[in-house]
Parts: C-alpha cells; structure tokens; sequence
C-alpha cells in the first residue's frame, strides 16, 4: 500500500489529508476535517480509474457545507425532532437548524471539526473528543473512525465511541456516490436495491411518525434492482416532502453487531457497482436533492440535485423519542461499536 500525507490549511486549523493507494492503483483520499472521505478512485468495466465521491475543490468549502459531503457528522447523526430528547427522565435541548428540528449534531457537530490523525499502513484513525455539554449533549464523548483500504478496493469504516455520562450517539459517513464519476452529471440513471423491506414515513419536516411501513407498493420499493430516479417524481409523501428521496429504511432481519448486506448501487454505463455492508439498523438514503449551490467540485464546475447518492447506514432518526426504534443511547462502560463496508466491484 503506498500512502501519502499532506497538510492543508483550513479555518479551523491545519487539516491532515492521508491518500491510500493499493497495487492496483486504486485508492481513497481521507481528511482530518470531518473524519472525511475527499475521494475514492476506481476503475470503471474498462479499467478506467474515476473518483466516484463528490466532493470539493478547496478543503475550506468542506466547513458548514450544506451537503455535509464526505463527512461523519455527529454527536446524532440525521434529525431529532425539535431538538429535544429525553433521558432517565431529565430533558436535553438542541440547537434547531433544521426546520423545526435538530439535524447531524448541530452546527458545530463532529462534521466541522478537525480530528486527530493516525496513520498504520492501510489503516487511518481519525479521533476526537466531544466534552460534556457539546452542542447540548451530555457526557464526555471519545470517538475513533477507523477507515481501511483494501487490496480489493473495499473501504471499511469502522465507528467507535465510550462515554462518561449516559447520552445518545449515532454516526454515520455522508458520502455521495456517482459510479460515472463525480463530475459526470446526474446519479438518477443508477440502478439501486435496498435489502429493506420496510421504511419509516415521516411527517413534512421529515421526522419520523413513529410507524414502520412496508415498501410493497409504494415508490420506496427497493427490495429488487430498480433505477434511482424511476419514481423520483411520484406523488407520494415521501418524495413530495423531500423533492426525492431522503428517507429512512429499516434493514430486514438485522441483529446487532452482524453484518448485514443492505444495498447495492450500480452504474450500467461505467460497470462499477458498489456494495456496501454494515452492522447498522437502518439506511438514510438521500439522492441529493438540494446539491444546486452547494461549493464548487473537485473538477472545477457545480453540482447539481440528484448528481450523487447517498447511502448513510445508522440509526434511526429520532430514535431517543420512539421507544418502538433501536435505542441509541450509550452508558458509561458500554461501547458504542459499528461498522460499514463500501466494496467497489466491476459487473
């Protein structure tokens, strides 16, 4: 594995850029600002290697960016309903800056950080300390993101946090995949399945109602190989509440700590295919439906809505006031311990 380090200057601080690249000379670009993943290059059915991640041409635009492309936000990854949550009956509240609700950690979540770096051959561990009280949650936080790249161009992140206090964690990577390449336009014409049979409706700010629901019918199946974009446009609630998808499905038959296989995103006109693999309960699916305006990209132009797919394993959003969900809270000498596996394939 040959493995390169630089250092960018950001506004918070000096960013650590680790690029990993196997014998193949496939590789992946990881930031310190964000526990970010910058790029991942792969080859295409012809062996034409493209980077497949959207992303920015400056390492400051990854700061605040609406998008939040690449990046592990936290503490709470996705929404919480009017910023507030409960525990062992003493309420906790959010800054709002989500509509109504609190969404990836607020505005000085984990995503706007810069960790600390560690670099071990294949292997780079972002870490990072959240003190009691960051952003309105309790407990002190220690987290470690571990990211590995493969010989077989398999990227795993590895999401690891301890408290000292009990509080709510859920962490994820935000990353948005176009298999054309990220300056190739629309990820609409992407073929995807979800191993999900059901999902969670949500009222108009995007708060889950509280009700698990079967896909069957209803243009948020994914259970065989369909288009992305086929259904993008149905009158559903769904769709309509967030101008496409940007929706929660629950993993069928997920148990905690396994693995499971929960989606499949392919490009018929590259050849890549992209599995990805996890011990989380649920997906956040997000088709990028509000990129227009965001930084300019790493080829120099503008992304636009629906340009890149995001595939977020994690908890359930909102998941500290829905007693039916997978609790997310973490108490002191418990270990907050999950995992995803994005494997590039050719097919």
């Amino acid at each position: 594995m040959n493995v390169s380090i630089d250092k960018v200057a950001s506004p918070k601080g000096e960013a650590t850029l680790v690029t990993l690249v196997n014998a193949s000379g496939a590789g992946v670009t990881l930031s310190s600002l964000g526990a970010c993943i910058i790029s991942v290059n792969v080859p295409d059915r012809d062996g034409n290697l493209a980077d497949v991640a959207l992303g920015y041409k400056n390492i400051a635009d990854y700061l605040y960016d609406g998008p939040c492309a690449g990046k592990i936000p936290g503490r709470y990854a996705n929404r919480i309903a009017r910023g507030r949550f409960s525990i062992d009956g003493k309420e906790y509240t959010l800054a709002i800056n989500n509509g109504p609700n609190a969404l990836h950690g607020g505005p000085e979540g984990f995503q706007n950080q810069i960790w600390d770096t560690e670099v071990d051959g294949d292997t780079v561990r972002f870490k990072l300390h959240s003190p009691d009280g960051d952003e309105g949650y309790p407990g002190n936080l220690d987290v470690v993101a571990t990211y590995t790249w493969s010989e077989d161009n398999v990227l795993t992140l590895n999401l690891h946090a301890v408290t000292d206090a009990k509080t709510i964690v859920n962490l994820t990577n935000h990353c948005y995949w176009n298999l054309d390449g990220e300056n190739a336009g629309t990820a609409l014409n992407h073929e995807m399945r979800l191993a999900a049979s059901m999902y969670l409706p949500t009222d108009d700010s995007l708060i889950p109602t509280g009700e698990i629901a079967p896909v069957a019918g209803t243009p948020m199946d994914f259970t065989e190989m369909k288009t992305v974009g086929r259904d993008i446009k149905a009158d559903f609630p769904a769709l309509v509440y967030g101008k496409g998808y940007d929706s929660c499905w629950v993993v069928d038959d997920w148990k905690k700590g396994v693995m499971k296989a929960v989606a499949e995103l392919y490009s018929p006109v590259s050849g890549r295919l992209l599995e990805v693999v996890s011990t989380q309960p649920a997906a956040q699916v997000y088709t990028g439906n509000w990129l227009e305006g965001c930084p300019e990209s790493k080829s120099g132009n503008a992304y636009h809505d629906y340009d890149g797919v995001a595939i977020e394993c994690q908890g359930m959003p909102d998941a500290p006031n829905h007693d039916n969900f997978p609790c997310q809270e973490l108490a002191p000498g418990e270990v907050y311990d999950e995992t995803i596996k994005f494997a590039f394939k050719i097919k």
